[in-house]
C-alpha cells in the first residue's frame, strides 16, 4: 500500500538559496518541489480558418471566466499570469508595421521581447538577437514598442515589469514557413543561452512566422487593457489558446506568466526532474539534417522554469 502523504507546511520561512536550488531550508520543512499545478486553459477556433476579431474577443471573455483557476496576490491585481497564443494576426501586424515605418515582405515573422528596463541592457539584448538572426540569414525589419497600460498592474507585478517591444523579421532566402521557423528557433535559443546569466529580464514570449503570444502578470479581465493591441478591431485571428496560470511549482514571474509557445496544458506533471534529466541525457542523440546546429542550443528544455514550460520546450 502507498503511505498517505502529509500535506506540506507552506507558511514557514524559506531562504533564497532554498528557493533557487529547490532544496530543503534549514528553517523549516518546506521545499518548492512539493508544489503542483492547477491552471486553466481553453481553445477556440474558426473552423473555416477565417480570422476575426470576434474570436480574439471571445477568447479573452472565456479567459476571464477562468479566474477561479488562477492565483491572485495580496494586492488583488497581480495574477500569476495569463495569456493568449494566437495564430499570426496578419492584418494587424502589417498595419502596425506600416504605422511604425517598417516594411514587410510577403513572408515575415513577428515576436514580442521582454527586455530590461535599463537602456544599456535592453540594447545589448536586442543587438544579440539581431546578430543571431543575421547568422541565420534573417533580417530585423524593425522594432515597435508594445503599447501597455501599467495602471492595471498590481504592486507585485509592477516591481518586475519588463520593457516590451515587438520585433519584425524578414526572410532573405525566402524559405518556406517551416524552415523560417527553424531558423527563428535557433536564433532565439542562442540568444537565450548567451544572456541567461547576464540579463535576467530578457525573454521572448514568442518569435515565429506562424504565431504570436501576448501574456502578463495581470488578471484576465485586464489583459485587453494592459495590451491595447488586443482591443484593436484589426487584431484578428482564427485560432486562440487561452491560459490562466496557477504558479504552484515556481514563483510567479513575467516570463512564466503563460509559459507556452506551442501548446497549452493543465494538470500535474509528475517526475519533473526525471523528465528534464532524460531530455538532457538524450540531447546528444537529437540529430536532424533540418537542424544541423542543434548542439548549439542544448539543453532544449528549461531546467528551472515551470513543468509546463519544459513540456512546451520539448515539443
Amino acid at each position: 500500500m502507498t503511505p498517505s502523504k502529509t500535506p506540506p507546511v507552506r507558511d514557514l520561512p524559506v531562504s533564497a538559496d532554498a528557493l533557487v536550488h529547490g532544496g530543503y531550508d534549514a528553517a523549516g520543512l518546506y521545499s518548492p518541489t512539493f508544489e503542483k499545478e492547477s491552471c486553466g486553459f481553453g481553445l477556440i477556433a474558426n473552423l473555416d480558418d477565417a480570422p476575426s476579431h470576434w474570436l480574439v474577443r471571445t477568447a479573452i471573455e472565456s479567459l476571464n471566466r477562468l479566474t477561479h483557476r488562477g492565483a491572485v496576490a495580496a494586492d488583488g491585481k497581480t495574477g500569476d499570469g495569463c495569456g493568449l497564443l494566437l495564430k499570426k494576426p496578419d492584418r494587424f501586424l502589417r498595419a502596425v508595421a506600416t504605422e511604425a515605418g517598417i516594411s514587410l515582405g510577403q513572408r515575415y515573422a513577428a515576436g514580442i521581447a521582454f527586455l530590461s528596463p535599463f537602456d544599456d541592457a535592453a540594447q545589448r539584448a536586442k543587438a544579440m538577437l539581431e546578430a543571431n538572426l543575421s547568422r541565420e540569414s534573417l533580417v530585423v525589419a524593425g522594432w515597435r514598442p508594445v503599447p501597455i497600460d501599467p495602471s492595471v498592474c498590481g504592486a507585485e507585478a509592477l516591481r518586475t515589469l519588463p520593457r516590451m517591444e515587438m520585433v519584425f523579421v524578414t526572410n532573405v532566402d525566402d524559405v518556406d514557413e517551416a524552415s523560417f521557423n527553424r531558423r527563428l528557433f535557433l536564433a532565439r535559443r542562442r540568444t537565450e543561452k548567451a544572456l541567461e546569466q547576464k540579463d535576467p529580464a530578457f525573454y521572448m514570449p514568442s518569435l515565429s512566422a506562424s504565431t504570436l503570444v501576448y501574456k502578463g502578470m495581470v488578471m484576465p479581465q485586464y489583459l485587453p487593457e494592459f495590451f491595447p493591441d488586443l482591443a484593436d478591431e484589426r487584431m484578428e485571428s482564427s485560432v486562440a489558446v487561452f491560459h490562466q496560470r496557477f504558479s504552484t511549482n515556481t514563483l510567479p514571474q513575467w516570463r512564466l506568466s503563460h509559459p507556452y509557445r506551442f501548446l497549452a496544458h493543465n494538470g500535474e506533471i509528475n517526475t519533473i526532474s526525471g523528465n528534464r534529466n532524460w531530455a538532457v541525457a538524450r540531447g546528444p542523440l537529437f540529430r536532424s539534417p533540418l537542424l544541423p546546429d542543434l548542439s548549439d542550443v542544448q539543453p532544449l528544455v528549461s531546467l528551472s522554469g515551470s513543468a509546463s514550460q519544459t513540456l512546451d520546450n520539448m515539443l
